[in-house]
């Protein structure tokens, strides 16, 4: 006989527990199902975890600098990788810990630990049980891409979910993919003292971003000695004794990087192929994403898709939004939509690259009239007092709206300063509401105001 709920969450990650306590708030019988680590990517695979690594790199690259700044350190920087995984692991189970409490203990709910299924429109399947409800929601989240590479089959490799398990430090770590979990991943074990090789298939960096904001990534990353191979336009691997030789392209005497791990960073899949989404009549798409409408709906009447599984939004930050979008149309009369958040996200290399709107690139593509502004970080007074002074700030103006379309802030603190310019773009306000404002010397932010004064039409 089923269970009754009136309503069922597929999966903890940073949509589904807030929808649990807001439902369950509201007076409604909820069900939430995990089939893992409760926090999803985010808490144990993703953000906390690497954010965590990635302070620890950072104090070992400082101390190395340490004479740069007046201060003494007897004897080579070491880096004890059991240690800073001993860190990683405390600061990200706590987070785990915390959450799954946060749901054992939830008033109107029931926690089901193992993997769901659907059964039919309305009913799920978990460790044998049948379950009911009129709302279900999806929150499975996805994981690492493993692409079809010829003799991967043959080599070990590792992912962004198993290089938490790493407690040693590679000889030469090899990275496939030079986006943001790559180079995020790359710069910490070079940092930590490993050889770094990073492989590219396309032409350059990160080519999301515009070609000014690769290059000076590049340039980044290649002064702390991580080599960058680019075109790399057919892969292989095979093993080389006790090494990993990846090949990067498929002409005679092709070239070939050699390694002692390989690390896959190459995009994500979502969670979504084992769950019986036919069984429900839920619509995917080629890839094998949740298809949902503004409101993060599916075809299916009664089941919604939340998170990275619906392939609206790659990040922690948008699963969230996803459960503010969906929460407020359920239970506050409110038809928030997703065609009304700004893109914004950062890659957490060091210094890292805060990113709101439109890129330059897409803003030329729009046909639009452009004022852009460009500031270098050695321009920016606190940045050269802490001697951390790479990179730079750029904003894109529409030139006869005023309004701000987008901006890049690659350097110190550029994932806390984009804020600024991403709120005045949610206020729909002009740019000279920030240009015009007086900011805190000395800062970072007190450069955003300069930043926009000096804007200048671009071609």
């Amino acid at each position: 006989m089923a269970q009754r709920f009136d309503a069922i969450i597929i999966g903890t990650g940073q949509a589904g527990p807030a929808l649990a306590v807001r439902l369950a708030g509201a007076g409604m019988k909820v069900a939430v199902i995990e089939r893992a680590r409760f926090g999803g990517t985010c808490v144990n695979t993703g953000c906390i975890p690497t954010k965590t690594l990635i302070a620890s790199a950072y104090a070992a690259q400082l101390a190395r600098r340490a004479a740069e700044y007046g201060v003494t350190i007897d004897g080579p920087v070491a880096v004890d990788m059991k240690q800073v995984k001993a860190r990683k692991d405390e600061i990200s189970g706590r987070s785990s810990h915390g959450v799954e409490q946060w749901m054992r203990n939830l008033e109107n709910g029931t926690v089901y630990q193992g993997h769901a299924r659907f059964e039919s429109a309305h009913g799920v399947r978990v460790n044998g049980e049948l379950l009911e409800a009129d709302q279900v929601f999806v929150n499975v989240g996805g994981r690492a891409l493993v692409p079809p590479m010829p003799g991967l089959d043959q080599v070990p490799y590792l992912t962004n979910s198993s290089m938490m398990e790493v407690d040693y430090l590679p000889e030469h770590l090899i990275v496939i993919g030079g986006s943001y979990i790559g180079l995020e991943f790359g710069q910490m074990y070079r940092r930590f003292g490993a050889r770094v090789t990073v492989v590219e298939k396309g032409p350059r960096l990160v080519q999301r971003e515009d070609e000014d904001v690769s290059q000076a990534v590049r340039e980044i990353l290649e002064a702390e000695g991580i080599e960058i191979r680019l075109n790399a336009n057919c892969l292989t691997a095979r093993r080389d004794g006790d090494h990993i030789a990846v090949g990067l392209d498929c002409t005679d005497g092709s070239r070939d990087v050699h390694g002692s791990h390989l690390l896959l960073a190459v995009g994500r899949v979502p969670n979504t192929e084992d769950l019986g989404l036919d069984k429900a009549g839920v619509e995917t798409d080629a890839r094998g994403y949740i298809k949902v409408d503004e409101q993060l709906r599916t075809n299916v009447p009664g089941i919604w898709a939340l998170g990275d599984c619906n392939g609206r939004g790659a990040f922690t930050h948008t699963s969230y939004n996803d459960y503010e979008i969906v929460a407020a149309s359920l239970l506050d009369g409110d038809p928030r939509k997703l065609s009304d958040r700004i893109a914004a996200y950062a890659m957490f290399i060091d210094p890292p690259l805060g990113r709101a709107g439109m890129t330059e690139a897409e803003a030329r593509q729009s046909g639009r009239k452009l004022l852009v502004g460009t500031r270098p970080m050695s321009r920016v007074g606190r940045a050269v007092e802490k001697g951390e002074s790479q990179g730079f700030m750029k904003v894109v103006v529409d030139a006869d709206t005023r309004m701000i379309l987008g901006a890049a802030i690659l350097g110190l603190t550029g994932d806390e300063v984009i804020h600024s310019l991403l709120d005045i773009m949610y206020a729909k306000a002009p740019y000279t509401t920030i240009s015009r404002a007086m900011h805190i010397h000395p800062t970072v932010s007190e450069l955003v105001p300069t930043l926009l004064q000096d804007l200048r039409p671009r071609d």
